[in-house]
């Protein structure tokens, strides 16, 4: 329905004029946005639209309580569960560093979706923006906004984001799944019943760094190896380190950065981010000058494209590799790991995966980038262990160019959203037994398939996740090579698994899973 403001230009200026474009933290501490009482109309209807003075909020003693009496301080993602609850689909939040207006409905974040800017604002970034302007780094594709946000994706999108992009990949993730096979194979014989891979998470992270180094820097770099590299190792702990500490410097003020450590180890995580990924750019840095230097041809992938591509310089492909290699390590092992997890507690569903696997591969055939796309099961099971396990639990908006109406409620530009994917996501109403692990209800086989708003885990439209298409790749390609040679067990040692938040979740344990080799059939070869 049309919207009009019913506001005079004079009563806007006293009423909104002090509305400077910050953020909203600032609105909400002053009182700003309350005191905006709009007399905002609907046409025909004549209905006044509520104000974000109108809306429930939780300050930072209600969240440490809640933390406290729920048990979840390392559970942060579980308390959008439990103040949907108690505040319903729309409230805001005033806590440390987060001043936000939380979105926990599906129809309301499909309303405010719809409604994305050309140059749409993640906000909610600026402990992230405060590393890179301390050690003067460029911001890369989550980091930068605006116009210059736009004119970096489009050089990143090239060779990365468009499905025909990720297949030229597919003989280089496939050799690091080999590899990988192989370490499998290895950890097992190692294991007292001769079929246990124990610490999965440690594992699958050395897959996920091999595999998106091998695309993003054109060089294996040893993750697979029977000993890891120091430096590779120090690059996997200070991607951890980072994770962690962010979780607790966003819900804390900053006066308590010069009394607790959590920002210093905060930011030590991000100096061995970019200290890694500057060495290995560096490198391939050279090797391009040597062959410039020899009068040779210029060829390779990805940071080659991006290094002698004239609309980047050495700076800009600093901050968006680091950016982009930080976020692929996470994004595949974590998935890969709760899918596996997940498929070992409820054999049915790996056995149909099974089938579905091998209805389109023989024998030990190594499946193609282009085979996995006729695996509909497969993509069930990735797009449901998303569902239940978001990679980021809590994505954000920030509508900075006009005013906007969502549910009814007024906000002015630069208000920000938290966008409670995971309370969504966890939703009944959208998708039933939320806590099951369900497969089928992603098949296109006739049955109604879920919102599609209701589970964003790469985020939406432009602003969605420019290695979507990889991370995808890696995690199908490994999948269906592990489902196609091996039968997963959970080990009863372990018990059942919980996610923690470290920004992105994790299991709250060890996870040790039994590798059991499929017997071959007479008709294979």
């Amino acid at each position: 329905m049309a919207v009009r403001l019913a506001v005079s230009s004079a009563e806007r200026r006293i009423r909104f004029g002090f509305l400077r474009p910050v953020t909203v933290a600032t609105n909400i501490r002053r009182g700003a946005v309350g005191n905006a009482a709009a007399s905002v109309t609907v046409q025909d209807s004549h209905e006044k639209l509520k104000t974000v003075a109108d809306l429930p909020e939780i300050k930072t003693f209600w969240m440490l309580y809640t933390m406290i009496i729920k048990r979840c301080m390392n559970r942060i993602h579980e308390m959008q569960i439990y103040s949907s609850k108690d505040y319903g689909p729309l409230f805001r939040v005033n806590a440390g560093n987060l001043q936000s207006i939380c979105i926990n409905s599906v129809d309301l974040l499909e309303e405010l979706l719809r409604k994305d800017e050309k140059f749409p604002s993640r906000g909610h970034m600026n402990l992230w923006r405060e590393h890179r302007d301390m050690r003067g780094i460029s911001y890369g594709p989550f980091t930068e906004e605006g116009e210059k946000w736009y004119k970096l994706r489009r050089v990143l999108n090239k060779r990365m984001l468009h499905p025909k992009d990720s297949v030229q990949y597919g003989d280089v993730v496939n050799a690091v799944v080999t590899d990988f096979i192989e370490r499998i194979h290895s950890l097992r014989e190692m294991s007292p019943t001769g079929d246990l891979v124990s610490n999965l998470t440690s594992e699958l992270y050395r897959f996920s760094l091999e595999g998106i180094s091998s695309i993003l820097f054109e060089t294996r770099i040893g993750c697979l190896e029977k000993e890891i590299p120091a430096e590779t190792q120090d690059f996997i702990n200070s991607i951890a380190q980072m994770f962690t500490y962010n979780v607790h410097v966003v819900f804390l003020p900053n006066w308590t950065r010069n009394y607790l450590p959590f920002w210093q180890w905060y930011i030590d995580g991000w100096d061995g981010i970019f200290k890694f990924a500057r060495k290995m750019i560096d490198m391939k840095m050279e090797a391009i000058q040597k062959r410039v230097d020899a009068n040779q041809e210029v060829a390779g992938e990805y940071l080659t494209y991006l290094l002698s591509n004239v609309k980047m310089s050495s700076k800009d492909v600093y901050g968006s590799i680091s950016e982009l290699l930080m976020a692929g390590v996470d994004t595949t092992s974590n998935t890969v790991l709760w899918a596996l997890y997940l498929l070992s507690r409820d054999p049915e569903a790996q056995e149909a995966l099974y089938q579905d696997v091998t209805r389109v591969l023989n024998g030990d055939k190594i499946p193609t980038a282009q085979e996995v796309n006729s695996m509909p099961y497969l993509k069930a099971v990735v797009k449901e262990t998303l569902r239940m396990y978001p990679v980021v639990p809590m994505n954000s908006r920030v509508i900075s160019e006009n005013d906007v109406v969502i549910g009814g409620y007024f906000f002015p530009k630069e208000t920000s959203f938290g966008l409670c994917h995971f309370a969504m996501s966890h939703d009944e109403k959208v998708f039933p037994e939320p806590r099951k692990f369900k497969p089928d209800r992603w098949l296109r086989d006739g049955r109604t398939r879920p919102n599609p708003f209701g589970s964003l885990p790469f985020g939406f439209g432009v602003r969605g996740c420019v290695g979507r298409r990889i991370a995808e790749l890696e995690i199908y390609l490994l999948l269906a090579r592990l489902i196609q040679l091996f039968e997963v067990r959970p080990d009863p040692a372990v018990g059942e698994v919980r996610s923690l938040s470290r920004s992105v979740l994790v299991p709250d344990r060890q996870v040790n899973l039994h590798f059991v080799e499929r017997q071959k059939t007479s008709s294979e070869p």
